[in-house]
């Protein structure tokens, strides 16, 4: 606790008087132009990969930058998505998918999940991507692979969105599949499915 109190510091001390105006603008006007969905892991920073500003980007950040598809029943992420689109108006969603990713590695490696049953069950939604390549290689190019899948198949499902799927519809919502690799900075573009 000590580091982030000394950030906030850092940043109310360093960064806030530099950006003031910014901030004072933001105050009164949200509208991103993009819904950036990404990784819960901490090594992937969405506005620092896109080097966008406060307030540029509407961020959603699950474990596996997993879409549940939509259902009657109301979630976090369905909810986010739907803000985005129907009351934001972005014009953009980028999935971004990442190397390294712990989901998909205990997803292409076979984990024992039983002790994290609220995990086991989150990745469900990773299990188009698995299907899409199981046997297809090993190891880490198996892992690799299954991040782009499932990057792909995270795209198919925001278009079960009813706010997404009318968007796409008027032609005003594009949407674009990116993995990151963490050690290199490199983001590969994935084009998905028509």
């Amino acid at each position: 606790m000590r580091d982030l109190a000394a950030g906030v510091r850092s940043f109310q001390r360093d960064v806030f008087p530099a950006k003031a105006g910014l901030f004072a603008e933001l105050a009164a006007r949200h509208a991103p132009d993009t819904l950036f969905i990404s990784c819960s892991d901490a090594r992937v920073v969405p506005e620092l990969i896109t080097q966008r500003e406060p307030g540029e980007l509407f961020v959603v950040r699950t474990a596996g930058n997993l879409v549940p598809a939509h259902t009657p029943y109301p979630d976090g992420t369905a909810a986010s998505i739907e803000y985005a689109v129907a009351v934001l108006g972005v014009t953009d969603i980028v999935v971004c998918g990442h190397s390294s990713c712990g989901a998909m590695t205990a997803l292409a490696e076979g984990h024992d999940l039983s002790g994290a049953p609220a995990v086991a069950d989150w990745l469900r939604h990773a299990d188009a991507a698995v299907a899409g390549t199981t046997g297809s290689t090993t190891g880490a190019a198996r892992v690799a692979d299954l991040v782009r899948e499932n990057v792909l198949a995270q795209l198919t499902r925001l278009t079960t969105h009813p706010s997404v799927a009318g968007a796409l519809a008027r032609g005003a919502l594009t949407l674009h599949g990116w993995v990151y690799d963490i050690p290199i900075g490199s983001v590969e573009t994935l084009t998905p499915a028509a």
